[in-house]
């Protein structure tokens, strides 16, 4: 199968283009022996498949970042039948820097000129056949983000792939011709793949070529010695730099034609960012639409209005909610006009998941199997899973709403209005990229701090992460927040859950400023970044990012998730001497007995030994969760069954197996006595302790350093233990907020006077 590599600058539409080509062929993987994420595909319209991967982004072939690095290995060794050159059409001069590197390689090259219709829409100009002249290589225009061109540019490439190209270099009518062609001449001779790609870079000092040709090196630096310059003298690397730039300059500007050449008229984004990336307003604009996210995610009072106007219930209303109709109307509205995401769980979990579920649970039990059968594929898989499951649609209308933010080029200025207030903490803006991502799951946005340059900047970035909470954490905030709304008829769902992601973000950013200015101090790195124009976010795009989050999801809730409520039925339902026990015996269970043990650690965090006979149950959903944060949900969701048994309960309206995680919660609450600041503290500690174990071997992974993996582990374990301590004590006791400002005063004096004594040393 022929391979086509995509190669571009960040931004270009690189994967936008991805996405168009390769649609539901495409699947993630990991770059060998890295942990970057490589994307690949295959493309089906040409006369053969086509195999297309998709290259991080890169400005440049130059070793500076594991990117570069993963990219530039790929072209040269993997050998592609074909390279696409994504080139952003409005930054011409910008992207085609890479574009001169990648000509210098002994493959064919095509140019997709993307943005086109952006161009277009300025009234500028861009002609495509001068720049295919000047290049040498073929030349396309395209709209990847309206899928214009790219059956065209497929076609040229494929074309192309069946020619054998040789490297040009847009150095050969400057003063260094005469040196990159001895040098290559000699690379040439010893049998060296792409001579000319290698003889510019080690002209350049790269130090990867340096690394590769030992033997060579000591003829170049002859080589070199003939020739020096007025304005960088012996630094190659700016000299061919500044040789590339003055070929494109040169070469390239007649390309394009602007039609308000030198205006300084501002553009429709320019304008947007003038209120979006306010030095002032920049940030509460952007609480404002994160709190709007959560809103319209979990709100059960749409915009309030039930409050505001006092609205009916169904019942008052005479609407008889249990026939079809009435159920269905229930989804939309019960005194309040749901929101969009509530709407959508409703129907999810009332008319499909609930209905499938009980059909289900009714075989079961009809087909005659044994009491501990029926319990075990009742009460522990069903359950456990159905919990999960319940969960699905709050977390892809999440993740839909992060997603629309991120496409339409918003994230790229929260980064940036963000690096003002990071950099005082010893942190970039490129850092809340990962950290961002983090909400959606704490796997990539590990992976992704690979962006970042400094090694102490990213131990910290890796640790924190796990504060803004997954998609995994999700059902936790909305099972508890729902229950204390049902249980103690306080507060709003949105607001509570809204309040936690925030606690997270604050814990986030005091973490980082601990770190930054003790054990893992270093100076700050620059953070430049190119901001992309705001555009409408693309729906087949939208759709693939949720169908891949659905499908790792549903792939965890029938495997780890499974054999992890299976695991915990069992432990809940056998004493020591693996005796059977029924529901009503749940105290004298293996789970129990170990959890009875361990559970006065958790006494200052609210939900330990206060909590009578009971409460263990919350410190077992607590380490349930190490392994996979959906468990928590669905380990509330086989304990409350037994606890219903054991307990008598009598809650109104409490029904199990109806949007399993808050009534589960609310049979808790019942059984132990919770209290709302304890329960509060629950969700705190599990938004911040250790995460699931694949994050946790993510992080072991790009650590790469075993005493700072294992400061890691107990950094999560500290600052879990000591936010759930903060938030129970002031939550019950709101005097000790001073106490723990007391303690926070004196832990930054002793850094403040640590780190003054430390320069002072220096000095």
């Amino acid at each position: 199968m022929l391979k086509f590599a995509l190669a571009g600058n960040p931004n270009s539409g690189k994967t936008t283009l991805f996405n168009g080509l390769t649609g539901s062929t495409a699947h993630v993987g990991n770059w060998p022996g890295v942990t970057v994420d490589k994307r690949e595909g295959v493309y089906k319209k040409c006369a053969e498949p086509i195999a297309i991967v998709d290259l991080p982004g890169i400005y440049s072939l130059s070793p500076y970042t594991p990117e570069e690095v993963i990219a530039r290995n790929y072209v040269l060794d993997e050998k592609p039948d074909c390279i696409i050159n994504i080139v952003d059409a409005t930054n011409l001069e910008r992207n085609l820097y890479l574009s001169t590197q990648l000509l210098e390689i002994d493959v064919p090259v095509v140019i997709a000129l993307n943005m086109i219709d952006a161009v277009e829409r300025a009234g500028d100009k861009l002609d495509e056949k001068a720049l295919e002249e000047k290049l040498g290589v073929p030349v396309v225009r395209i709209s990847a983000l309206k899928e214009t061109g790219i059956k065209q540019l497929m076609d040229v490439a494929y074309k192309a792939s069946k020619s054998p190209r040789k490297g040009s270099t847009a150095l050969k009518d400057t003063a260094l011709s005469h040196l990159i062609g001895d040098v290559k001449i000699a690379l040439d001779g010893q049998g060296v793949k792409n001579p000319l790609f290698h003889a510019v870079k080690l002209i350049e000092g790269d130090e990867i070529e340096v690394a590769m040709h030992k033997d060579t090196l000591k003829m170049v630096e002859e080589f070199k010695k003939t020739f020096t310059d007025d304005v960088f003298g012996t630094d190659f690397e700016a000299l061919i730099a500044d040789a590339r730039y003055k070929y494109i300059s040169k070469n390239f500007d007649s390309v394009l034609s602007k039609k308000n050449k030198g205006s300084m008229k501002m553009t429709k984004s320019d304008k947007a960012d003038k209120v979006l990336t306010h030095k002032i307003w920049g940030i509460p604009i952007f609480l404002v639409i994160l709190f709007a996210i959560f809103h319209l995610t979990f709100s059960e009072d749409f915009l309030y209005l039930g409050a505001i106007f006092g609205l009916p219930s169904l019942e008052e209303l005479g609407v008889d909610t249990e026939t079809f109709g009435g159920q269905l109307l229930a989804c939309f509205y019960d005194g309040a006009v749901f929101s969009p995401g509530v709407i959508i769980n409703n129907i999810w979990n009332e008319i499909i998941v609930g209905n499938v579920l009980g059909w289900i649970k009714t075989g079961v039990e009809s087909i005659g199997m044994a009491e501990w059968a029926v319990g075990l594929l009742n009460d522990g898989v069903i359950e456990g899973v159905g919990a999960v499951l319940s969960f699905l649609p709050p977390i892809l209308v999440l993740f839909l709403f992060f997603s629309i933010l991120e496409d339409s080029g918003y994230m790229a200025r929260i980064a940036f209005i963000l690096d003002r207030m990071f950099r005082k903490f010893g942190l970039s803006g490129r850092a809340f990229l990962p950290m961002i991502m983090g909400f959606g799951c704490s796997v990539p946005a590990m992976i992704n701090t690979r962006t970042l340059a400094d090694d102490k900047e990213r131990a910290a970035t890796i640790r924190v992460i796990p504060f803004f909470s997954c998609g995994a954490k999700l059902p936790i905030l909305t099972a508890v927040a729902g229950a204390i709304v049902a249980a103690f008829g306080i507060g709003n769902a949105d607001v509570i859950t809204f309040s936690m992601y925030l606690i997270g973000i604050v814990a986030a950013i005091v973490s980082v400023l601990l770190m930054r200015n003790t054990s893992l101090k270093g100076d700050t790195p620059p953070f430049i970044m190119e901001l992309p124009s705001y555009h409408a976010p693309q729906f087949k795009n939208l759709m693939a990012h949720l169908w891949d989050k659905t499908k790792h999801f549903v792939k965890k809730a029938f495997t780890i998730i499974l054999a992890s409520t299976i695991i915990i039925w069992v432990l809940t339902h056998f004493s020591f001497n693996w005796t059977f026990l029924a529901d009503e015996e749940i105290n004298q269970s293996i789970l129990a007995q170990v959890s009875m043990f361990v559970q006065p650690l958790f006494t200052p965090l609210g939900f330990g030994s206060q909590l009578g006979e009971f409460g263990w149950v919350f410190v077992v959903a607590a380490v349930a969760g190490l392994i996979a944060k959906e468990n928590v949900i669905a380990t509330f969701s086989t304990l409350a069954a037994c606890l219903v048994a054991v307990a008598s309960l009598n809650v109104e309206g409490l029904d199990i197996e109806a949007e399993e995680g808050i009534d589960a919660v609310r049979a808790m609450i019942t059984a132990t006595g919770i209290t709302v600041p304890a329960l509060l503290s629950f969700i705190a500690f599990n938004m911040t302790t250790i995460p699931c174990f694949a994050a946790v071997g993510t992080a072991k992974a790009e650590l790469n350093d075993n005493k700072l993996y294992k400061g890691t582990l107990l950094f999560w374990i500290v600052a879990s233990y000591v936010v759930g301590a903060m938030v129970f004590t002031i939550g019950t006791w709101w005097w000790t907020a001073f106490i723990w400002a007391a303690v926070i005063a004196i832990v930054c004096y002793v850094i403040v006077t640590i780190n003054k004594r430390s320069a002072a040393k220096k000095a």
